[in-house]
């Protein structure tokens, strides 16, 4: 049976407290996953606009020269929905080159997770001992879409839609068995099911440098805030969301070989940690995700510990016959409790 070990996202707000956290469940977390320069990556400018970019990268360096010394591995992230005019220029990855050879130096840099298979050609083509690992943002879900690009790329992020799908996870665990290839899972993402615009906005991301020059006519925050303004489509969330408690992270060991902490942007990420690695947490469980849509509940929160306790199994296992159950929205139902 495969122990499920976490993969914990840098953030540059980062503190003593995180490290000595990290520390004290580094039996439990394998990996510190970060971006690194001016690479275009998932998530936006996650650095505070007081700091300049040399202080930013000084501290950030410093960090990962500290995190280092409590023997975890490291994940460059190179994840970026789009890289421009930049996606095959030679002077693009001879920097992508000259930045793994720094980073090493710094870290025990073992992998890099990208949605480029350029990319990911480039590091199987440069760097013998490094691991290459299709992003989440790639949004693989069977075989096909492993074995199209299992040359370059050694594990694979299952498309989250189907954390709750047993046959789908175990199909591609199969898979991953028979071909030599590690299987892993992104446990808190607060994104909607099938979102229609999660490729425009992972897009707008990548570029959020050049939109910021922009006198721009609109600002974009992610289609789920808007949808999720009807009382009626909230009422819905739990069963077009694809978190996984932590409380149920053990119904997945021998599936996946680790799970993804998103903590990048959240700033509860000492409170998701000690969730996942303590397996159990008491508040809204909308905290623990990224995006947190907390404020969308308000005056309510959907109690972690409310909600039903075989939820995930039995959600795993149903035959996904939405339109004939009511079964979700009862459960979402019964675990929505007013603030006092």
């Amino acid at each position: 049976m495969r122990t499920i070990f976490f993969s914990v996202g840098y953030n540059n707000l980062i503190s003593r407290d995180f490290i000595n956290e990290i520390e004290v469940y580094s039996d439990k977390i394998s990996e510190i996953y970060f971006s690194f320069g001016g690479f275009a990556n998932g998530r936006g400018n996650l650095f505070s606009k007081e700091n300049s970019v040399f202080e930013r990268d000084l501290k950030q360096i410093e960090d990962l020269r500290k995190l280092n010394q409590l023997g975890l591995k490291f994940n460059f992230l190179l994840n970026g929905n789009c890289y421009g005019k930049d996606a095959q220029a030679r002077s693009f990855f001879c920097e992508i080159g000259d930045t793994i050879d720094y980073l090493k130096e710094i870290c025990n840099v073992s992998c890099v997770t990208t949605t480029s298979p350029l990319i990911a050609k480039f590091i199987k083509q440069n760097f013998d001992n490094l691991e290459v690992r299709a992003s989440v943002n790639m949004e693989i879900g069977n075989a096909e879409g492993m074995d199209y690009i299992s040359e370059f790329f050694d594990s694979f992020y299952l498309k989250r839609e189907y954390n709750r799908d047993i046959n789908k996870i175990k199909s591609a665990r199969l898979w991953c068995d028979n071909n030599g290839k590690n299987l892993y899972g992104l446990a808190n993402s607060g994104c909607l099911n099938y979102c229609s615009v999660h490729n425009f906005h992972d897009n707008l991301v990548a570029h959020e440098s050049e939109i910021s020059k922009m006198d721009n006519a609109y600002q974009f925050e992610g289609q789920c805030w808007e949808y999720l303004k009807n009382q009626e489509k909230c009422n819905n969330w739990l069963r077009i969301s694809n978190f996984i408690r932590p409380e149920d992270v053990h119904l997945y060991e021998g599936l996946f070989d680790g799970l993804k902490l998103a903590t990048r942007v959240n700033k509860n990420l000492l409170k998701i940690v000690k969730a996942y690695c303590n397996g159990s947490y008491n508040g809204a469980v909308t905290e623990l995700l990224e995006p947190d849509h907390s404020s969308v509940f308000y005056p309510c929160v959907i109690d972690n510990k409310s909600i039903a306790s075989d939820f995930t199994n039995t959600v795993m296992n149903c035959s996904k016959n939405c339109n004939d159950c009511k079964y979700c929205g009862e459960v979402q139902k019964n675990a929505t409790v007013v603030l006092e």
